[in-house]
């Protein structure tokens, strides 16, 4: 235990003035609580079983899946705590731990949906040299130094959190933990933990959108240059999924980001939804989106419920 940490737990919260119908706001975070389970869950299964998954495109979509499994395990069954049992009650070290593993999932799955542009760049720009460039080494490399990235980048503004003395409130505002919800509850400078996101955020989620959209304007010009439409429409196929899933972790990072900076006045309702909103629906999505596009998996998983149902 640190000397200087007050020891009373931190409080997470629900929705404020909604007690009442926390039992009925369940029901839907339930349901998709499940469906993610059941989307990430059938994604990693499909790949793993199915050898014709077996490329550098899905091996990247079962990080993206296991990275989207990982948050929501990781938030949700605190959030179904408060819901359900009003177990609000959570310790320091519990607290740090949730922060920690969120915040670091978010960065890696901002550099999972980078691996994937490029997996796509090097697939349409040279599409023989493909499996030469992306072995299944590269793969993994690539996969690790994500991950590395991912958790290594937040361990600076999480450790001081330990040693901070907590002397007001102890209420967070969300029915998990976040660096910035824990941080505004200390009694210290934290000056850096107020800079140090600042930096990690336009070094990672800006850098990483910003590569991919050089990457898809590269990947557009060479598909512009293919004389056959049908194969130009083809290559743009392939692309889709990806820009999709793209667009739904950015657009609710956007959105988050927005609330936060600029809706000082909003109801404290709205910014609790849009976190649960930035929280939740990329991971329910991503396996729809790949799923409805994805020609191969939905092979995979015809090929899946036809052998349950012959069983």
């Amino acid at each position: 235990m640190w000397p200087n940490i007050s020891a009373a737990p931190f409080l997470l919260t629900g929705f404020p003035g909604l007690e009442a119908a926390h039992h009925w706001i369940s029901i839907p975070f339930f349901a998709v609580y499940v469906s993610v389970l059941l989307g990430n869950g059938t994604l990693l299964y499909l790949i793993k079983d199915d050898h014709s998954l077996h490329e550098p495109m899905y091996y990247f979509l079962a990080m993206l899946a296991g990275t989207d499994l990982m948050v929501t395990l990781t938030t949700m069954p605190t959030v179904m705590g408060v819901l359900w049992m009003n177990h609000r009650e959570m310790s320091h070290g519990a607290c740090f731990l949730q922060a920690y593993i969120i915040h670091s999932l978010s960065v890696v799955e901002s550099g999972i949906l980078l691996a994937m542009a490029y997996d796509r760049f090097i697939a349409i720009r040279t599409p023989l040299r493909y499996n030469s460039i992306l072995t299944n080494f590269k793969v993994m490399k690539t996969g690790m130094g994500v991950l590395m990235r991912g958790f290594l980048s937040l361990v600076p503004p999480i450790v001081p959190l330990s040693w901070f003395p907590y002397c007001r409130s102890h209420v967070l505002s969300h029915a998990f933990c976040l660096h910035q919800d824990v941080m505004k509850l200390a009694c210290a400078d934290i000056t850096f933990n107020r800079v140090y996101p600042v930096i990690l955020v336009a070094l990672t989620f800006f850098l990483d959108a910003l590569i991919i959209l050089f990457s898809y304007i590269l990947i557009l010009k060479t598909v512009m240059g293919i004389t056959s439409g049908e194969e130009r429409a083809k290559a743009l196929n392939t692309c889709v999924s990806h820009i999709s899933c793209v667009l739904v972790f950015y657009i609710t990072v956007i959105g988050l980001t927005f609330i936060h900076r600029f809706g000082k006045h909003a109801p404290h309702v709205v910014h609790i939804t849009m976190s649960y909103v930035y929280f939740l629906f990329p991971p329910i999505m991503n396996p729809i989106i790949y799923s409805i596009k994805t020609k191969q998996i939905q092979r995979s998983i015809i090929r899946l419920f036809s052998m349950h149902s012959r069983a």
